[in-house]
């Protein structure tokens, strides 16, 4: 913008009347003007006039249906010329010249007391953490205390202004968080205004979605619009919209995929922006109540907490870049989220921790899993789980009724003759491997129904002696090896009956006790008595809650290590 001035004038106005050469008459309404005077400049040539007018920020910021109101009055002159029309195309180098309308007194905010995060501060500017649920100016149906009320009781020369809006160059929406520049004289406001006319503010935010977008970053180039049907709402347009550009980065993604924290860098200043194209994109910001984001049943097991924790959406505006009005240095300013934002990871992040339990024969696997039953965890055994599916009209029972008919029924009982079953297993090792394709799956089926039904536990454990050799999924467990001495293990399965021969047949089902243990995350040793290992698995789940402990530090350092040292710049 070539120039820029402003001054008070004497002209009145009577009612909305206005004369063909514009000039305004006296009238009892005793309405004051004051009159705005620019150049049109290059980049703005082909513009709209209500369009170019609204970008200016006219006394702080007022609706573009206002301006459009005082152009059709005849208080907008190019060239001298009344324009009544808000479409008119305007050409650089023009001298337009604005009346603007104010009642003595009428617009300014009051001033409240109230407390300001300050980020940096100098006598022309000043850069603020805005916390969610404050709303940036006063609005017909806001109640309470705004930013600007805040910013003229503790800056009084803003109150000077004769706006509603003082130092008011952009805005956030009242639930998000984050960083805004604030102007403190009116010389540095007209310069940011046009910086961020031109899309020379740089800003970027943190948003916490639902789902996870395809691939690490993308871009989203749509334009933006009143929606068709609910004009409280901002929509992508097909026809009508304004150009909108936003280009975003993956932070952090769960790895179930229902959710992700991402950086999104805005190139245009459109309302709702980000909440749209993402909620456009089917990756709603988690808790927007407007565009989509409060479906918490995505986020599964954590959906009823997420919903009574996340008041808001959870978009943050943590990164501002922009040149000094004054002095042209380029400044960079971070702000790392509040509280409820800094929370949302973790919660979400956080899963059960499930522990299986493995080793070999007689080293007294399930004897660890009744000190955790004895301590209140929630436990399962294969062992009885196959027991359980074994029983008349189980699906063991009907599978092995149905490939082998009543070969392994017992005929005075109706159960399987797991005797008979046993032996043939022990004879033909093909015959033993059918038998284990056929039951295994049933076993693993009734796992996950387990690790699912106890989803909200912190600990889980499992008892599964052959979860190595069967090559089961291990993602995400953590491993318990139970050992004992090789000699112990068989002086223990003698004194419960079992012959050398049968515990040598089941030993060699198994890997050897030292390659088996080698795989394990953990060992707990169960070479003494009940007491002392009741005492061992004690120290276990402690180790277990240590583990779980340093999981969240891992994530929190990690958050933290983002939040204070990445800038837009990297990108």
């Amino acid at each position: 913008m070539d120039r820029v001035r402003s001054r008070e004038s004497g002209v009145k106005d009577k009612g909305s009347e206005t004369t063909r050469d514009s000039q305004v008459s006296e009238s009892k309404d005793s309405n004051i003007y004051k009159e705005l005077a620019l150049t049109v400049p290059d980049n703005a040539h082909g513009q709209r006039l209500d369009v170019f007018l609204f970008s200016l920020g006219l006394e702080g910021g007022v609706a573009r249906a206002k301006v459009q109101k005082w152009i059709k009055h005849g208080l907008v002159t190019i060239n001298g010329r009344p324009i009544t029309k808000p479409s008119f195309k305007i050409s650089h180098g023009q001298e337009i010249r604005v009346l603007l309308p104010f009642h003595e007194g009428e617009n300014k905010a009051d001033p409240i007391s109230g407390q300001l995060d300050v980020v940096y501060e100098d006598q022309h500017i000043l850069v603020v953490n805005k916390p969610a649920g404050l709303t940036v100016h006063p609005a017909p149906g806001e109640e309470g205390p705004t930013l600007v009320n805040f910013l003229v009781y503790n800056y009084p020369r803003l109150a000077q202004k004769d706006s509603d809006r003082p130092g008011i160059v952009h805005r956030l929406d009242k639930d998000t968080s984050g960083l805004m520049l604030i102007a403190l004289t009116e010389q540095a406001r007209l310069k940011l205004v046009q910086d961020f006319s031109a899309r020379q503010v740089h800003k970027e935010y943190l948003a916490l979605v639902f789902g996870v977008p395809a691939g690490d970053e993308g871009e989203i180039d749509l334009p933006i619009g009143r929606h068709p049907r609910h004009k409280t709402k901002m929509a992508v347009v097909k026809k009508g919209g304004r150009t909108a550009l936003s280009r975003y980065t993956v932070v952090l993604k769960d790895r179930l995929g229902m959710w992700s924290l991402l950086r999104v860098k805005i190139f245009t200043g459109r309302t709702h922006q980000i909440r749209v194209h993402l909620s456009h994109l089917g990756h709603p910001i988690i808790g927007d109540n407007v565009y989509g984001g409060t479906n918490f049943s995505l986020l599964g097991d954590r959906g009823k907490s997420a919903s009574s924790l996340f008041k808001r959406q959870l978009l943050h505006a943590w990164c501002l870049g922009f040149s000094h009005p004054e002095s042209g240095e380029e400044m960079e300013f971070t702000c790392p989220p509040p509280k409820d934002f800094w929370r949302a990871p973790l919660l979400l992040k956080r899963e059960t921790q499930r522990i299986v339990l493995t080793g070999n024969p007689g080293s007294g696997k399930s004897e660890v899993l009744k000190c955790f039953r004895k301590f209140g965890v929630p436990v399962f055994s294969a062992d009885e789980e196959v027991a359980e599916l074994y029983q008349p009209g189980g699906d063991g029972w009907f599978i092995l009724r149905q490939r082998f008919g009543q070969e392994f029924i017992a005929p005075e009982t109706g159960e399987v003759d797991k005797k008979k079953l046993f032996a043939e297993m022990v004879a033909s090792d093909s015959f033993r491997r059918e038998v284990n394709a056929l039951i295994h799956p049933l076993v693993e089926f009734r796992l996950r129904n387990f690790w699912e039904k106890h989803k909200r536990q912190r600990v889980c454990v499992a008892e599964i002696p052959l979860i190595l050799e069967a090559g089961w999924k291990m993602d995400g467990l953590i491993l318990v090896g139970v050992f004992c001495p090789d000699e112990q293990r068989k002086q223990r399965l003698l004194a419960r009956g079992w012959a050398e021969q049968q515990m040598a047949q089941i030993e060699s089902w198994h890997w050897p006790q030292a390659d088996k243990l080698r795989k394990c995350h953990l060992i707990i040793d169960n070479s003494n008595d009940l007491s002392a290992l009741e005492q061992k698995v004690l120290a276990l789940s402690n180790i277990l809650k240590t583990l779980r402990q340093k999981r969240v530090r891992h994530l929190k350092k990690r958050l933290d290590v983002f939040y204070r040292s990445a800038s837009f710049l990297e990108n």
